[in-house]
């Protein structure tokens, strides 16, 4: 008989750049105002790399930790997943570059492009291939630097933009824990309405696309905000209803770190009170697929949560892309160094 495996998380890292950038920093550079920033976004402060640092330092890091918190050597890696749209270089992926840091050769590496919903489609990718029974422990790593692809003259996306990484590594388990469930959708009709037109194969660059900042991140911030509201609550509702949960069985809801009001938002749609949702984008910004990691490495080692308790994980990102997962939590937290 066919033994029914489940995918538990098993260690958490996160990774950060030293330096901080405050909302009164920005008003040096930009037409803005701490109270412009805060009351829009709730954002007061995040980190940003220097100049020469690259994704898969901090992606690194952040792998190291989580190995570290789960007792797992890189060389018991089956597979290493990292979810980024701002890699290294176009190839090799970035994956396979964390692979020959962390020193992980029996790995199978794949990089993945969902925008801010990446860490949550990374998970799911996981989650399946644990399910098969093909491989056992799997890393997700969640990594951006966005400072990299920030426009710092449009002040209605660089006082959003940050960097970071996190980390989690999955175990296969027997029992009946760990994701419980997940849906992940798409609707590449709106993509134009966040994406970044240079780089790739339809506008290589050229001193004409530089010159027209094809290079950077644009975004109708609207649109976006508009969208995100409405299918992060939908696809929340509907996990819970496919999984069998309540909104009462909620221990914390760890949504993507975008902007304050589409968190509230959020939670009002599932008639969570703000203590039972995890929020950290007024120390660290948007830092797209890393949000989520990043907040779950905070979970663990504050002792937020402990054996048993429901984590509500939503994303909503470039794309258009989304995605949910109902985890829950087994492991004994790890106290913050």
């Amino acid at each position: 008989m066919i033994k029914e495996l489940y995918a538990e998380v098993v260690g958490t890292g996160s990774a950060l750049p030293p330096k901080v950038v405050t909302n009164v920093d920005l008003e040096r550079i930009v037409d803005t105002s701490d109270e412009w920033i805060y009351t829009r976004t709730g954002i007061r402060e995040r980190h940003i790399a220097e100049e020469g640092e690259p994704a898969s330092k901090y992606a690194s890091i952040a792998a190291e930790r989580a190995l570290e918190d789960a007792g797992v050597r890189p060389e018991q890696l089956d597979f290493i997943l990292v979810a980024t749209v701002t890699p290294d270089t176009p190839f090799p992926s970035t994956s396979c570059i964390v692979q020959k840091k962390l020193g992980a050769p029996r790995a199978a590496c794949m990089d993945v492009s969902a925008g801010c919903s990446g860490f949550i489609y990374g998970l799911v990718t996981a989650d399946n291939l644990i399910k098969t029974g093909s491989y056992k422990t799997i890393l997700v790593v969640g990594v951006e630097l966005l400072s990299k692809i920030t426009d710092w003259t449009d002040r209605g996306t660089c006082v959003l933009l940050a960097d970071g990484a996190g980390a989690a590594v999955l175990r296969a388990s027997e029992k009946k824990t760990g994701i419980l469930g997940t849906h992940l959708g798409s609707d590449g009709s709106l993509g134009h309405l966040l994406h970044m037109p240079g780089g790739g194969s339809l506008n290589p660059a050229t001193h004409e696309t530089i010159e027209a900042k094809y290079h950077y991140l644009k975004m109708s911030g609207n649109e976006v905000f508009k969208h995100a509201v409405q299918v992060m609550g939908d696809i929340s509702e509907k996990l819970l209803d496919v999984v069998g949960l309540k909104r009462e069985d909620i221990s914390l809801l760890v949504p993507h770190q975008a902007n304050l009001r589409i968190i509230q938002a959020t939670a009002r749609r599932l008639k969570l009170p703000m203590d039972k949702v995890y929020v950290n984008i007024d120390r660290y910004g948007n830092t797209s697929s890393a949000t989520i990691p990043i907040a779950l490495d905070e979970i663990n080692r504050l002792g937020l949560v402990k054996p048993g308790d429901v984590l509500l994980m939503v994303a909503f990102g470039a794309g258009f892309t989304w995605g949910v997962a109902a985890l829950e939590w087994s492991k004994q937290n790890t106290p913050s160094s």
